[in-house]
């Protein structure tokens, strides 16, 4: 699943790519896509001459800003215009957008298609399914309608992700240090990859119980991960995951892992093999020497 230096990386191609991308058209072609409104044609209604204004990302959430142009020979600049709610998006799994100047046949797994008056397309692409589309209306709340979003912890590059924070969240938990940093109501946007990459830089061993780490350790780890995501979204994310950025190509941070799908491989540090167990359900890959 893309994470957050992914969703990161799509937002920043979407922003410089979709310059004044006023949506003329919609086609859903698969209705499942859509998580909010239930009805598609109020979905497909609703975008109808929609400016995608601004994109923001909240952990693995994609938010379009939306402003209403609903005249073709709009004088004032768009940014002036009304607000016209969001477009929430969830990649989950296999979920990507891809711009398409000459529209072309969709391919089977096409979920979503968007079109300015130009008939240039967004596609939105995903073989898995799992991805979800909210268009959230003006007047009302994107964290109140899509609970996952409501419920984030704070981003990881924020002030509010500190040490003290931290020393709070796991102080009386007996939970493991991994299962704390996946989970997306303490810490926003890491997944298995980032957790198990920030654990074996901050030298602590994902399988040791959250509330047995002293402050110091816990220092060197909010470092650890800050350094390693912001190391990933300048390389444009993982060639791991299934993600994609809006040219169709994965990231290279892959080819620079430390520990993460490096099962049997010698440590870069001490030279041991890195080992690979499951917790709460997902691979964890760390060196038993290097971190403790």
């Amino acid at each position: 699943m893309p994470e957050l230096p992914e969703v990161e990386t799509v937002r920043r191609g979407l922003e410089q790519k979709l310059n004044n991308f006023i949506i003329k058209k919609v086609e859903v072609c698969r209705d499942s896509t859509v998580a909010f409104p239930t009805n598609k044609k109020e979905f497909i209604i609703g975008l109808h001459n929609s400016l995608i204004y601004k994109w923001d990302r909240r952990g693995k959430y994609l938010i379009a800003q939306l402003k209403e142009v609903p005249k073709e020979n709009t004088q004032f600049p768009l940014e002036n215009s009304p607000n016209n709610g969001f477009l929430v998006v969830h990649l989950r799994m296999t979920g990507y957008f891809k711009l398409i100047n000459n529209s072309t046949p969709p391919c089977k797994h096409t979920r979503i298609r968007f079109f300015d008056k130009n008939n240039n397309e967004l596609r939105y692409i995903d073989v898995r399914s799992f991805g979800q589309m909210w268009l959230i209306k003006q007047g009302l709340s994107p964290n109140k309608i899509i609970k996952g979003l409501g419920s984030l912890g704070p981003e990881p590059f924020s002030r509010d992700f500190n040490t003290k924070y931290l020393k709070k969240v796991i102080s009386k938990r007996t939970k493991s240090i991994k299962a704390i940093l996946l989970d997306q109501t303490i810490v926003a946007g890491i997944g298995n990859i980032y957790a198990d990459e920030s654990l074996y830089s901050a030298g602590i061993s994902p399988f040791r119980e959250a509330q047995t780490i002293k402050k110091n350790e816990l220092i060197k780890l909010k470092e650890s991960i800050v350094t390693v995501l912001k190391k990933s979204i300048g390389s444009g994310g993982t060639t791991f995951s299934d993600f994609r950025d809006l040219e169709g190509e994965n990231g290279n941070f892959g080819l620079q892992t430390n520990v993460y799908r490096r099962t049997g491989k010698e440590c870069h540090k001490c030279g041991n093999l890195i080992e690979r167990q499951k917790i709460t359900g997902r691979s964890t890959h760390w060196c038993p020497k290097c971190q403790k």
